[in-house]
C-alpha cells in the first residue's frame, strides 16, 4: 500500500551547535513542523519514526560527516532532500555533496532567507518525488490488475480452443475405428515417460497436447484412405504420409500451442533420419515427439486390430528394444524401461475406464510418479 501524502511540511533540523540550532528553529518552526536533533544517530531515529520532506545539516558533525547522511537518507527516506550547510567556502566539499546526492549547498555566509529558499525548493523536490513515487506504485498496480485479467482472458481463451480441438479429435477418432480410444491413452502415457525423464511443467503441457492431437492433420487426409481396411498402396500411403504437415498447418498460428505444434509435426520422424515428413534425425527431432514416438509404438502393439490381437507388454518392450537407435532414440528407450510394468498397465486401465469422464491426464500420471524420482534430463 503506498503511503498517504501529507500536507505537513516536515523539516528536520540537524546540528551540534545549539546556538545555531536555535535560531533555525525559531526561524523554520514558524513556517514548518521542525523535529531538532544534534548527531547522525539521533537523526536515523527520527527519520524511521515519520517521513520528512526535507533534512538539513552541516557537514561538520561530532563524530560523523554530514555528507555520510546522504546514503542512509537514501537507503531509509529515499524522498527526503537534503540540504547542507558548508562550514567552510570549499569548493571541493560542495561538489562531493552534490556528487553524493545533497539537493543545495549552502555555502558562507549564512543568511537565513537564503537558506529559506533553498528549503523551499527541496520541498518542491520532495513533491515531485512523492508524486512520481505515487504514480509509479497505481502505475504498477494497475498493470498487475491488467495482467491478472489478460492471464484469466487468455487461459479462457486456451481453455475453449482445448476444447475444440479436443472435440475435434474426438471426431476424427469416429472416422478411424482402429485408433479409437488411441489419443487418450498415448497422452497418458507420454505424460509418464516425460515425467521419468524429468521434462519441466511447460514441456509437460506441451507434451499433454501435442499427443492428444498428433493425428489432428487426419482430418485433410480423404475417408477413402484413412478408413480403407487394406493394405494403402504407394499413392494412397503418400496421401497419409502428409498428416503431419495438416496437423502443423491446423495448429501452426495458435501461440499457446507452439510446442505442441512441433510434436505433431514431428512424431513420425525416426532417430536415424528415415522418417518423415521432414527427415529429422537424433537430437534435431522434438525430445517431445522422441517421446511421443515410443508410447506411440507402445500402444500400437499391445492394441487389438482387426486383424490381430493385442501383444503382450514384454513383446512391445523387445520390440522398442529393437529398434532404439534406429526409430527411437535410444535414452528414452532406456527411460521406459525404468518405469514398472505395472504402471503402464494401471495407465492403460484408467485411460479405458475414465475416457468418458474428462478426467485430468496430469492427475492420473501424478498418482503414479509423485514417489519416484525420474531420471536427469539428458537432452
Amino acid at each position: 500500500m503506498f503511503d498517504e501524502h501529507s500536507n505537513e511540511k516536515n523539516l528536520l533540523l540537524i546540528d551540534y551547535n545549539p546556538g545555531r540550532q536555535k535560531l533555525l528553529s525559531n526561524y523554520f518552526g514558524l513556517k514548518y513542523n521542525c523535529d531538532e536533533v544534534d548527531s547522525i544517530n539521533s537523526a536515523m531515529e527520527k527519520i524511521q519514526e515519520k517521513e520528512y520532506s526535507v533534512a538539513l545539516t552541516t557537514v561538520a558533525l561530532p563524530h560523523f560527516n554530514g555528507l555520510e547522511l546522504i546514503p542512509l537518507l537514501q537507503k531509509y527516506s529515499p524522498r527526503t532532500a537534503l540540504v547542507i550547510i558548508s562550514e567552510n567556502d570549499s569548493a571541493g566539499n560542495t561538489v562531493r555533496a552534490f556528487r553524493a546526492g545533497a539537493f543545495e549547498v549552502i555555502q558562507k555566509p549564512f543568511e537565513l532567507k537564503k537558506i529559506d529558499a533553498a528549503i523551499e525548493k527541496a520541498f518542491g523536490q520532495y513533491e515531485l518525488k512523492w508524486l512520481k513515487d505515487n504514480y509509479q506504485y497505481h502505475l504498477e498496480e494497475l498493470v498487475s490488475q491488467r495482467t491478472a485479467e489478460l492471464d484469466k482472458a487468455l487461459e479462457e481463451v486456451e481453455t475453449s480452443y482445448c476444447s475444440t480441438l479436443k472435440a475435434l479429435v474426438q471426431a476424427l477418432e469416429t472416422r478411424d475405428y482402429e485408433t479409437h480410444g488411441h489419443s487418450e491413452r498415448v497422452v497418458t502415457f507420454s505424460l509418464r515417460l516425460g515425467h521419468e525423464l524429468g521434462l519441466d511443467k511447460e514441456a509437460l503441457r506441451d507434451l499433454e497436447l501435442g499427443a492428444l492431437m498428433h493425428d489432428i492433420g487426419k482430418i485433410g487426409v480423404p475417408d477413402a484412405v484413412l478408413r480403407k481396411p487394406a493394405k494403402l498402396n504407394d499413392e494412397e500411403w503418400e496421401k497419409m504420409k502428409l498428416h503431419p504437415l495438416h496437423g502443423q498447418k491446423i495448429l501452426r498460428n495458435i501461440a499457446f500451442l507452439e510446442g505442441a505444434t512441433r510434436i505433431v509435426a514431428q512424431h513420425h520422424e525416426k532417430w536415424d533420419g528415415t522418417g518423415y515428413p521432414y527427415g529429422f534425425r537424433g537430437e534435431d527431432i522434438d525430445i517431445g515427439a522422441r517421446i511421443f514416438s515410443v508410447v506411440d509404438a507402445f500402444d500400437a502393439i499391445i492394441s487389438d486390430r482387426v486383424y490381430r490381437k493385442g501383444r503382450s507388454y514384454e513383446e512391445a518392450l523387445e520390440e522398442l528394444e529393437k529398434f532404439a537407435g534406429t526409430q527411437f532414440d535410444p535414452l528414452v528407450v532406456e527411460a521406459f524401461k525404468a518405469i514398472p510394468k505395472e504402471d503402464w498397465e494401471i495407465l492403460r486401465e484408467r485411460s479405458l475406464s475414465d475416457k468418458e469422464a474428462n478426467f485430468s491426464f496430469q492427475a492420473v500420471v501424478a498418482e503414479l510418479v509423485y514417489s519416484r524420482r525420474p531420471l536427469e534430463m539428458v537432452h
